[in-house]
């Protein structure tokens, strides 16, 4: 069992930076590939970045890539998710999610992979 706690949404305006953070529980965080994905009102929920077990393998959706920044503390049992130049269609809720993945090269861009959710955390972005 792991749980996850998201933190660092806000509100900001266009342009500016943010840094979620998403610390979980247990002993075994790096055994699980992380993802960030988000969801805004009436839309579903979509593949943001994710991250694999081990040495850092990252990917991104191509909405985010070069803006946004995922990484990750296995000593800390903490993802992170570096957002940049955010703009208004990146306001969402923010959730961070775990998949127990043998490989520990990837990391998945499917919701149907990943077997633990946080609660989520806003993030709003004005223009």
């Amino acid at each position: 069992q792991v749980e996850l706690v998201e933190s660092g949404g806000g509100l900001v305006q266009a342009g500016a930076s943010l840094r979620l953070s998403c610390a979980a529980s247990g002993r075994t965080f790096s055994s699980y590939a992380m993802g960030w994905f988000r969801q805004a009102p009436g839309k579903e929920r979509e593949f943001v970045a994710a991250i694999s077990r081990m040495f850092g393998m990252s990917y991104y959706a191509d909405s985010v890539k070069g803006r946004f920044t995922i990484s990750r503390d296995n000593a800390k049992n903490t993802v992170y998710l570096e957002m940049n130049s955010l703009k208004p269609e990146d306001t969402a809720v923010y959730y961070c999610a775990a998949d127990w993945i043998m490989d520990y090269r990837l990391a998945s861009r499917s919701t149907g992979s990943y077997d633990y959710w946080g609660q989520g955390t806003q993030v709003t972005v004005s223009s």
